[in-house]
């Protein structure tokens, strides 16, 4: 039987999810930020609403139906909004998309799901408290969550490929620095599978290799056959990043995956940033020539 899904944020991932594993998804509908979205949404068949987390009929008709729901919003006022709206005695899975950042800095040593949370930022703060109205949430209702803790996205329109062939790029060395990323697909097949075991828990959404950033931007200049960029010491970049980038450079840490595999089942098709950019490429060049991608 196919399941009803509501996402809370039809964003980047939840478009690789329903794309990816439409067949198994029955009704789609979801909240968008503006009016632009919800018609271009709505051309594709999917019931999007504009939402600013108050009260909403449609949202309410529309979750009630769900056998699924999945967040993709930050806001920890979402969890008691979405409680309000559940019909009596209904408990669709959950999966809450958080990120890395809730562990903060830990010096790049390998961390599990058990790792102390330090985050410093603003963003991996919001992510904590979210994380703990969704928690309380499915104390409350009997609703499985799932919390994906995700590294940094990439996937097709956003890649390093991307800013390599527009001159964006840039390949800053700061000595010690590595982090996870993860492939939208792979994002897509870990929801899948959370909502398929009504999983509940925290999992780690993240590749099996953390590496410096700059390996991955001369990896991908490397495949478009371009000299890489230069290399440019932190301390001198910093001055130009934006507070957003400045907190990313802040956090080294080397996140662990058994619980994505183990616990939800997941084999990833791009274990490490090459197999995601070799295919990104593959796909640029079919695109280019006019053929298909797979």
């Amino acid at each position: 039987m196919k399941a009803n899904v509501f996402c809370l944020g039809l964003g980047y991932s939840a478009a690789a999810y329903i794309g990816g594993f439409g067949e198994r998804i029955g009704r789609v509908s979801g909240t968008v930020r503006s009016e632009a979205k919800r018609q271009a949404l709505a051309a594709r068949g999917i019931d999007a609403f504009v939402f600013d987390g108050q009260p909403h009929p449609g949202v309410t008709e529309a979750i009630r139906a769900a056998d699924a729901i999945l967040v993709s919003a930050p806001p920890a006022e979402l969890a008691a909004t979405t409680a309000a709206m559940l019909a009596p005695g209904q408990t669709p899975a959950v999966v809450y998309l958080s990120s890395l950042s809730v562990y903060g800095d830990h010096g790049g040593a390998e961390i599990d799901e058990d790792a102390a949370l330090k985050a410093t930022s603003v963003r991996g703060r919001e992510r904590i408290a979210a994380e703990e109205a969704w928690r309380q949430f499915g104390r409350a209702s009997g609703c499985p969550v799932a919390i994906l803790r995700l590294a940094g996205i990439y996937g097709p329109g956003r890649n390093a490929l991307i800013t390599v062939a527009k001159g964006e790029a840039r390949r800053i060395v700061k000595p010690g620095q590595v982090f996870n990323r993860i492939h939208v697909a792979d994002i897509a097949q870990a929801i899948a599978a959370a909502f398929e075991r009504r999983a509940d828990g925290v999992f780690n959404g993240a590749d099996d290799e953390p590496a410096p950033p700059q390996d991955v931007i001369a990896y991908a200049a490397n495949l478009l056959g371009v000299p890489p960029p230069p290399e440019m010491p932190f301390e001198e970049a910093k001055r130009t990043m934006s507070p957003m980038a400045r907190s990313f450079y802040a956090e080294s840490k080397r996140a662990l995956n058994r619980r994505l595999k183990t616990g939800l089942g997941v084999t990833l098709r791009y274990p490490t940033y090459r197999e995601g950019l070799d295919a990104l490429f593959a796909a640029r060049d079919h695109e280019s020539s006019g053929e298909p991608s797979a």
